[in-house]
């Protein structure tokens, strides 16, 4: 419908007295229309009755042709901001043209207005206009082109006056700043099926170029439509556009376009709650911080927990070299236990949340709780990396009930939040401390190294801090609710109103889940020696019952075998359920460990070199402890104390740290059997105060230790003397001292 015009044809809609009526037919060679309502009934009117009717009012036009649709109308906001003031200067010069104000009204006049010869006391409408066109041709045409009037006449001044306001704006700018976008008059019916049949069979073939697409596309086309022209086939520059516009850019590999294209449901998942959805990722600390055996400085890996709905870092660990399958296992147990509160937290970093007070959250959880979600979380989403992909890992989700949801390869959309979130944490946080190590080597500083200053208990106090202090409140610009568009939400507000509205589960986890979490072996007790786990024996005066000497109970796949968990990052011990008191662990001692001394935590990593060492050699113990004089020369105890720091490689030292932070990992994780695990208080900022001499001490006593079972072993209770030289009995006398006559005679008479 255009201004006063009656535009009449089937499909279209007029309100007559008030019914509306649909045009089912229009008959212009007897001048008839046949009307429609909504119950059905038909009437038959003349046009001319329907054209001079007084209330007749038309309510929509007819459905455009066009295959692409209707095309919205132009607004303000479709113009940038130089289009925009162009335009307005424009409008500016029409209103004074029509007013004699560039305002358009006496009483927004701008100083020295009215102008001469635009005076509306003293002028015409239609003088003005012409005064304004003299004008403009009388500007330089460079300056009346960056005005946006060069071709303003006094025909366009008259077209214009009848608008005003916002629609005078729009109606003066110009047109080709708002062309109709999109959509391609080369592409027919034809060349759209032709560019989808190419798009199908290039998903099967290998990977190949654009012109050997659109060499495809005229096969097609010649073939399937042979009266089709085949000089009508677009060209290969709009056959690349329409076909990037249509599926994308072209940068995959073929093989993972392929499992994209098998993947894609038409489906998305809209994650509404907190727990639905859990990405975990790891990625190496931009930060060298301070090994705690020998404070040297070395990097270490960031794994992190965050949940899709909130944005919550419910859970994070700092991994000495690299994370394994036990580490991300904690991880999703870290992300059900409650954090406790640290020393130096005050009392706004304690639980805030609605619903429940944290008086009962602390009374619940056994210890002041901080500002950080805890859930159960129901799928885990992970990458294709080792530690994630590990059967070990994938048993532990079980365990929690998870379902494991990994992302696709080479696609980090699937888990683009938590990829975000590290560099988020990047630029908020670790940019800022010293030894921070860049993006890559050729953004790093000069020494890196040199500046760290912190250990790895102070970094992750750092981080624990700043997580419930500042990105637990900061504002999620792009993550609002689907309930809440355009409000400024963070992930505590985000929690908090999950919990309004869905409640909380308070379900903490028993410590006996530290256990379950573990590697599970399926082995037989072997009386008097005990169990075999990873080549290692291990042993418990409980083993030695009567009730253990035959196989268990169990059935299934693993029938008659004895249930022993362990952990890889200390392999000293491993852990036993008593059948008859359910919930009650037991530890399992390596019986090479001397019964006096202790020896330094060693890994699979350790024992592995360990045995390949015993083999080496050609020994075939016939116990484990005639391995632990090769274990106490793997961890280094044959080298004087004093030489170990300057004798030592970087290497070694950074294997021997990460044994050792593996260890402490370990100790904490593991519960005590009378109360929950204190936490840890951050270490002091001194980074002089090392381990390794308290170590080297241990490992003395070890060496002597058992040494002096060997001793009591076979029946010496000193230590033996040290042997005489080879040759000592000759040099006690003379070899050309003649002997005297009477040992002469002697010998003669003998």
């Amino acid at each position: 419908m255009s201004r006063g015009v009656l535009l009449l044809a089937p499909g279209s809609a007029v309100e007559v007295d008030g019914v509306e009526w649909t045009v089912e037919e229009v008959e212009p060679q007897v001048g008839r229309v046949v009307l429609v309502d909504a119950d059905g009934e038909r009437e038959c009117r003349s046009l001319r009755w329907l054209v001079n009717h007084p209330r007749v009012r038309p309510l929509r036009a007819p459905a455009s042709p066009s295959v692409r649709g209707g095309r919205q109308g132009v607004v303000l906001s479709d113009l940038t901001e130089g289009q925009l003031l162009r335009a307005r200067i424009r409008a500016e010069h029409v209103l004074e043209a029509e007013t004699g104000f560039r305002a358009g009204h006496p009483s927004r006049a701008l100083p020295g207005e009215p102008r001469p010869g635009y005076d509306p006391e003293a002028t015409t409408v239609g003088e003005r206009r012409r005064t304004k066109a003299a004008e403009v041709a009388a500007m330089a045409p460079v300056e009346a082109a960056a005005l946006g009037i060069r071709f303003m006449s006094e025909r366009t001044l008259e077209r214009l006056a009848g608008k005003a306001g916002r629609e005078l704006v729009l109606a003066c700018a110009d047109g080709r700043w708002t062309r109709s976008g999109g959509g391609h008059p080369s592409v027919t019916a034809e060349i759209r099926e032709g560019i989808f049949a190419v798009r199908q069979e290039s998903l099967r073939r290998s990977r190949m170029s654009f012109a050997a697409r659109h060499r495809l596309l005229q096969q097609y086309v010649s073939e399937v439509f042979p009266d089709f022209p085949l000089t009508e086939v677009p060209s290969r520059n709009t056959f690349v556009a329409v076909w990037r516009e249509w599926f994308g850019p072209d940068g995959a590999r073929q093989r993972y376009v392929r499992t994209a294209q098998t993947a894609e449901t038409g489906q998305r998942v809209v994650v509404h709650r907190p727990g639905q959805v859990v990405a975990l990722d790891s990625t190496p600390l931009p930060v060298k911080v301070r090994e705690s055996v020998f404070g040297e400085p070395v990097s270490v890996v960031l794994s992190i927990a965050l949940d899709l709905y909130t944005h919550s870092l419910v859970a994070f660990r700092l991994t000495l070299v690299s994370d394994t399958s036990v580490d991300i296992a904690m991880l999703l147990r870290d992300v059900m236990l409650p954090l406790p509160m640290r020393e130096g937290w005050g009392e706004e970093m304690e639980w805030p949340y609605p619903g429940v007070p944290a008086s009962v959250v602390a009374e619940f959880a056994g210890h002041r709780v901080a500002a950080l979600p805890f859930f159960a979380p129901e799928t885990v989403t992970t990458d294709h990396g080792g530690p994630y992909k590990n059967h070990h890992l994938v048993d532990a989700q079980r365990v929690l009930g998870c379902n494991i949801l990994p992302a696709r390869a080479l696609r980090a959309s699937d888990k683009s939040a938590v990829e975000r979130a590290f560099s988020s944490i990047k630029t908020l946080l670790l940019e800022h401390l010293l030894g921070f190590t860049g993006t890559d080597v050729a953004d790093r500083g000069a020494d890196p190294e040199a500046d760290a200053l912190l250990t790895m208990p102070q970094m992750e106090h750092v981080i624990a801090t700043w997580i419930v202090k500042v990105w637990q409140n900061r504002v999620l610009g792009e993550y609002a609710p689907s309930w809440g568009p355009g409000e400024g939400h963070s992930p505590n507000s985000l929690f908090a109103a999950a919990a309004l509205q869905g409640g909380l589960d308070l379900e903490i986890p028993s410590p006996e889940l530290y256990y379950q979490l573990l590697r599970a072996h399926h082995v037989k007790v072997h009386p008097g020696r005990g169990v075999k786990i990873l080549n290692l024996w291990y042993h418990h005066p409980l083993l030695d019952e009567d009730r253990f000497r035959g196989p268990s109970a169990r059935g299934g796949r693993h029938k008659g075998g004895w249930l022993v968990r362990s952990d890889r990052r200390d392999r000293r011990s491993v852990f036993f359920e008593d059948p008859d008191e359910p919930g009650r662990w037991h530890v399992l001692r390596w019986t090479g460990l001397p019964p006096e001394g202790e020896v330094p935590a060693f890994t699979d990593a350790t024992a592995t070199a360990l045995l390949a060492e015993v083999r080496a050699r050609g020994i075939v113990p016939r116990t484990d402890a005639e391995l632990l004089p090769v274990l106490l020369e793997i961890l280094g105890s044959a080298i004087p104390v004093e030489q170990w720091p300057s004798r030592m490689t970087k290497r070694e030292k950074t294997g021997r740290s990460r044994r050792t932070a593996q260890s402490e990992a370990a100790a904490t994780d593991r519960p005590t059997p009378t109360a929950p695990p204190a936490p840890a208080e951050p270490a002091a900022l001194s980074v002089r105060a090392v381990a390794w001499p308290a170590e080297a001490a241990a490992v003395d006593a070890a060496v002597d230790a058992e040494r002096r079972r060997l001793r009591e072993a076979v029946g010496v209770d000193r230590a033996p003397s040290q042997p005489p030289r080879l040759g000592d009995s000759l040099r006690r006398r003379r070899l050309f001292a003649l002997p005297a006559d009477d040992d002469f005679e002697a010998r003669e008479s003998s």
